[in-house]
């Protein structure tokens, strides 16, 4: 995912997924063009646009609200919480390690949809109370529509569809039952994909019936939840595999290094080309300074590749690319994924100690996976 920060609360950080402004335009062009003057034809265009943008940040800052009720009850009960992506279809609280228990899970699950169901009582409210008291149709229009698509958006979550709130409501009584956190979250994975296959399959009927674009988001939707179901299964058992792991199991230790004053072009010619590395760290004076890739040098126009130095296109030394041996695996891989190189650096004392590589993780994953099954 590609995605960038937009601020904090409450100290979570709130990241948008640039997936979000397809979803965004979209629900201000349906709210502009339909459903307002479709249930208000009295008024104007420019207030159809402004109630279609103010209905539409209201619902993301609703998400943020749900997505956030979670955070909160989570860090409650000792979860760490990076934060909030909103994207496509919604938003995610980005935690680095399960529940402990089944009780703290329904907790944490059930509190999401309670908070929507809440802002739609709470809008809903405002609607009945603005209409008795004359307010502007544009206030009241928007105030009903927030609280219709909050009792929408609490309900659906409630449904039984991992890794939606209802589907970790089915999880962790299925945990609280067998014991078994990981069995629990496979017969919660094949139930989030069963109930997606069959949203999918009503979108088609939809798409037969002559309903266009109430298929399509019913195809869409389904197709989402399939995949998010069979990924939230796949990163709890990676995150299981390195439950406890430290970094320094992983790493490569001495990796090799170039120099800062390298021209890209002899990094090509002398390292990439020569090396089956994908990236290098980068020194200066016999200190880290860096990590340069492969991709950072291809994006890079080959006409600058003799002028360019390593300095001038690397990524510098960060919190975001360095872990100490002792980090958690399961801390390591989300500061991959937070740089978006796929690899972090090890270090002691701001030396290099080792280089890990998220083929370096699948490759211990598959091996200790391996060996399991050896009697």
């Amino acid at each position: 995912m590609q995605e960038f920060r937009v601020g904090s609360i409450f100290g979570f950080e709130i990241r948008v997924d640039l997936s979000w402004f397809l979803i965004f335009f979209l629900i201000v062009w349906s709210l502009t063009e339909n459903l307002f003057p479709l249930n208000y034809p009295e008024l104007s265009y420019s207030t159809y646009l402004l109630m279609g943008v103010g209905a539409t940040l209201l619902l993301f800052a609703s998400l943020i609200a749900h997505e956030l009720a979670h955070s909160l009850v989570a860090l409650a009960k000792g979860i760490p919480v990076e934060g909030i992506t909103l994207f496509v279809f919604g938003g995610i609280s980005r935690t680095r390690m399960d529940a402990k228990t089944p009780g703290d899970e329904f907790q944490i699950a059930v509190v999401g949809p309670l908070v929507s169901l809440i802002l739609a009582f709470l809008f809903t409210l405002i609607w009945w109370l603005g209409r008795g008291a004359g307010w502007p149709v544009a206030i009241t229009g928007v105030a009903r529509y927030l609280g219709a698509i909050n009792f929408l958006l609490g309900i659906f979550n409630l449904l039984p569809g991992f890794p939606l709130d209802g589907g970790r409501l089915f999880r962790s009584l299925i945990w609280k039952i067998t014991g078994d956190l990981k069995k629990a979250t496979r017969i919660a994975s094949w139930g989030g994909q069963f109930f997606a296959y069959m949203i999918i399959a009503l979108g088609f009927v939809q798409l037969f019936n002559g309903n266009f674009l109430g298929g399509l988001w019913l195809v869409l939707i389904g197709w989402f939840l399939a995949s998010a179901a069979q990924m939230s299964y796949q990163r709890h058992l990676i995150r299981s595999g390195l439950e406890g792991v430290p970094a320094q199991e992983l790493m490569m230790r001495a990796p090799e290094t170039v120099t800062s004053d390298l021209s890209l072009a002899t990094l090509v010619d002398d390292y990439f080309l020569h090396r089956r590395y994908q990236a290098f760290p980068v020194t200066e004076n016999g200190h880290l300074v860096g990590i340069i890739s492969f991709n950072q040098v291809k994006d890079t126009p080959r006409t600058q590749w003799a002028k360019q130095t390593v300095a001038e296109t690397m990524t510098p030394i960060s919190d975001t690319i360095t872990v100490r041996r002792e980090t958690p695996m399961t801390e390591v891989l989300e500061k991959m994924e937070q740089s978006g190189l796929k690899r972090v650096l090890v270090t002691c004392d701001d030396q290099l100690e080792g280089i890990i590589t998220a083929g370096d993780v699948f490759r211990w994953l598959r091996r200790m996976r391996e060996l399991k099954k050896v009697k």
